[in-house]
């Protein structure tokens, strides 16, 4: 069989990449080709995202694709979920897009509420609340100037594919985070958008995974360098349905971490768990590819320790993470545990002081402060999965981690013995593999179904297995 290749463009909150995924047989081989750095700048009073960096970069490693492996045949874009871009009539960007972690939704999240019920809303989009979804970052915008000559809204994934093929379209997986999809028809919700006083004629058409958004434009095959007749493919484009799609599990009794910036914590289920108990336990119901549901809640992330390791740099500690880690795992289990979903978390800055104070004050250095957020995520993590399991009426005999924090020893054997369960984990490229395969799949490159592709990548990746204490 003659090995085909496919570009993903995978983009983080905190950094990005641009890869060749290689697909020969049942092995699939990634070869990492641009990285670059992400995180939202102070602009015009909000935390934005450069979005023109963010353009230049994916740009920079396409070029480096069409050098590399010109016979690619299709590129697919995921990145976070739940921001988005105001397009003027002619595609072009209005500003750049304000950043989740901004503090701009506080007072819309009741203006929401105020017309649509918790309950309401619950029971139409299935989602967890959180104070950054799209909804509310909507409400929020319609006071900021630029709503009135908005004439798309788009999310980013999509502005990215739309720059390079000319076509707008929203993925189906993506659009599920904005709060304004069904969780039961996968249509935009009429009714909210009414309701909330939202154009539904803002909101481009949505697209599944899989199917083909549109070849490159010639400004975009002059841009990259890439063939005439490349092809952009909708994969999973929030980037957590393509690390689930990347999970290697050889059972359908599986509960899943994806662990990078945030962890995003649940089970893959085949229709969506709307009940007053899921809507009480706040957990989400995302779309996932192939129709599956991404029963799951948004657990606080590595991001606490990113943050953390940038202030200890910023003070002239310049700490090397692998000694704290090592560090860490010498010390005793059993220290302070803080709830990483609060709030006080999301923004930027002072994560050290913000989580010492959580912990009463018992963190006396660095190493103390990456033990106790390690031991807090693991703590959520199997908290997550008991109750996913708990309210969906499924048993889990195994937890997957992907993501970066697979490479973290103590968070994933912590996890281990919380959960009394075995934890595989990797591959650390879960999400790009995701991206990739479901192109590849697109043309007959991969496997019909997801179990395949989950059993070749098990068969076939670098894992490591866990088990409790």
């Amino acid at each position: 069989m003659t090995a085909r290749v496919f570009g993903a463009v995978d983009i983080g909150a905190s950094g990005g990449r641009v890869m060749a995924g290689v697909v020969d047989g049942a092995s699939t081989t990634l070869h990492t080709l641009h990285r670059f750095r992400n995180g939202p700048v102070q602009r015009d009073g909000h935390l934005r995202w450069d979005l023109t960096r963010l353009w230049n970069e994916v740009l920079a490693g396409l070029r480096l694709l069409a050098r590399d492996f010109p016979e690619t045949e299709s590129v697919g874009i995921d990145t976070w979920a739940v921001d988005y871009a105001l397009l003027d009539a002619d595609g072009r960007l209005l500003a750049e897009p304000v950043s989740y972690r901004d503090g701009r939704t506080g007072p819309a999240v009741e203006r929401v509420h105020r017309r649509v019920s918790r309950e309401e809303l619950y029971a139409v989009n299935g989602l967890q609340f959180l104070p950054f979804t799209t909804i509310y970052q909507l409400e929020a915008e319609r006071s900021a100037g630029l709503w009135d000559m908005a004439a798309h809204i788009v999310l980013l994934p999509d502005v990215l594919a739309h720059r390079l093929t000319g076509v707008l379209r929203t993925e189906t997986t993506n659009a599920s985070t904005t709060g304004l999809l069904d969780a039961n028809t996968v249509a935009w919700a009429k009714d909210l958008l009414d309701r909330l006083d939202i154009p539904p004629g803002l909101l481009p058409p949505l697209v599944a995974p899989g199917e083909v958004i549109g070849p490159l434009t010639p400004a975009a095959v002059e841009q990259t360098g890439l063939r005439p007749g490349t092809l952009v493919t909708a994969v999973g484009s929030h980037d957590t349905a393509s690390a689930v799609v990347g999970v290697p599990a050889t059972t359908s009794r599986f509960a899943y971490v994806s662990s990078g910036t945030w962890s995003l914590a649940g089970l893959e289920l085949r229709s969506p768990v709307i009940t007053p108990a899921s809507r009480a336990a706040n957990f989400t119901n995302e779309g996932g590819v192939d129709g599956r549901t991404r029963f799951l809640r948004n657990v606080g992330g590595l991001w606490l320790l990113q943050e953390s390791v940038r202030e200890w740099e910023a003070a002239g500690l310049a700490p090397d993470l692998d000694a704290l880690l090592v560090a860490a795992e010498q010390l005793p289990p059993g220290g302070p545990v803080v709830d990483v979903d609060n709030d006080a978390f999301i923004p930027p800055g002072h994560m050290p002081e913000r989580i010492a104070a959580a912990a009463e004050g018992a963190l006396p250095d660095p190493a103390h402060t990456v033990r106790c957020i390690l031991d807090s995520l693991a703590t959520a993590y199997a908290s997550t999965v008991r109750a996913a399991s708990a309210l969906a009426g499924t048993g889990v005999d195994v937890v997957h981690v992907v993501g970066g924090g697979s490479r973290n020893h103590l968070l994933c054997q912590v996890t281990a013995d919380l959960t009394g369960l075995p934890v595989v984990a990797g591959p650390v490229e879960a999400t790009a593999l995701g991206n990739v395969l479901v192109q590849a799949r697109a043309v007959g490159a991969a496997p019909a179904t997801l179990e395949q592709i989950r059993a070749d990548l098990a068969a076939t990746q670098a894992l490591r297995v866990h088990r409790p204490s």
